[in-house]
């Protein structure tokens, strides 16, 4: 596994970072254009460097690169993926391919029997879920990505990471970073939390951000900035949420000063969002332009 792990940084200031939104098609649209020029968050003189990405610019019809990325595939394990979703998740170009623009589209759709879901009834959706454990990691610096989300009630994107860990040190003693969740209930805010011993599931400790507009409406930058013993969390460069050991609950462990891997997914139903319906455009689609990981100088 290549694990990014930039070496700690005194500097505990807050970084100014400006992050342009495009304006693009709505939520289940065709995918546009991502745009040419870098944004400011990765031009930043003298604090960050890139260290690994994943620019997505790969002719149409591409599957994520097997150098950096896996599936996760199905949907019955642990009950529906811990939350009782709807999605069998399948390795299908069809549910995560690149459209030839310099997207990555993460898609979720009506399917006929794909697999069993949890509740033993035959799932009624596909998408996908990808995530780079073993290939690629961080332990501190920043990890940002670039998205544009899907409407419609069911659906729930996510970009987050898990300790790479999870298989020998069982979630949540592993670690949960949430970097980005939407769900259209708030569909003017999106939501970081973060998962260990102690505050884990409906106890994580999350923070939503409003962005004064429908999530949906545009691209957004979704990053957080790990250091030894603090998360901030930031949408287009504005911090929201900032955590250290300080601030756990009473018999709370931190758990974050190991590596990291991201996982990128789109659910459709589950605890959170709830279920779809007629009213729930599909397919859904999560366009991804780029994920990023940087060291701090």
């Amino acid at each position: 596994m290549k694990d990014i792990t930039p070496a700690p940084s005194p500097w505990r200031g807050l970084l100014p970072v400006i992050a342009a939104a495009l304006t693009a098609c709505g939520g289940g649209g065709a995918a546009v254009a991502a745009p040419t020029s870098a944004p400011a968050s990765a031009t930043a003189a003298g604090k960050w460097t890139l260290v690994w990405s994943d620019e997505f610019n790969d002719a149409a019809g591409t599957v994520p690169k097997a150098a950096t990325w896996n599936y996760d595939l199905g949907n019955a394990e642990n009950n529906g993926w811990g939350n009782r979703e709807f999605q069998y998740y399948t390795k299908d170009a069809r549910n995560a391919q690149t459209d030839g623009n310099g997207l990555l589209v993460i898609s979720a759709e009506k399917a006929t029997n794909p697999g069993p879901c949890w509740n033993g009834k035959p799932c009624e959706y596909t998408s996908a879920r990808i995530h780079t454990n073993n290939k690629v990691s961080f332990t501190y610096g920043k990890v940002e990505a670039r998205m544009k989300l899907p409407t419609g009630k069911g659906v729930w994107p996510a970009f987050w990471t898990l300790g790479t860990d999870i298989a020998t040190n069982p979630w949540p003693a592993s670690g949960e970073i949430d970097i980005m969740e939407f769900v259209p209930q708030t569909p003017n805010s999106t939501y970081g939390t973060l998962h260990g011993p102690g505050y884990s599931g409906a106890k994580g400790i999350g923070k939503p951000v409003d962005l004064g507009a429908p999530v949906v409406n545009d691209f957004h930058t979704y990053t957080i900035i790990k250091r030894p013993n603090e998360i901030v969390w930031y949408v287009d460069g504005k911090e929201y949420h900032r955590l250290t050991p300080a601030q756990l609950p009473a018999g709370g462990t931190w758990v974050f000063e190991k590596p990291f891997f991201v996982i990128l997914n789109l659910a459709i139903g589950g605890d959170w969002p709830g279920a779809p319906d007629a009213t729930t455009p599909l397919p859904a689609k999560m366009l991804v332009d780029w994920v990023r990981i940087y060291k701090e100088n």
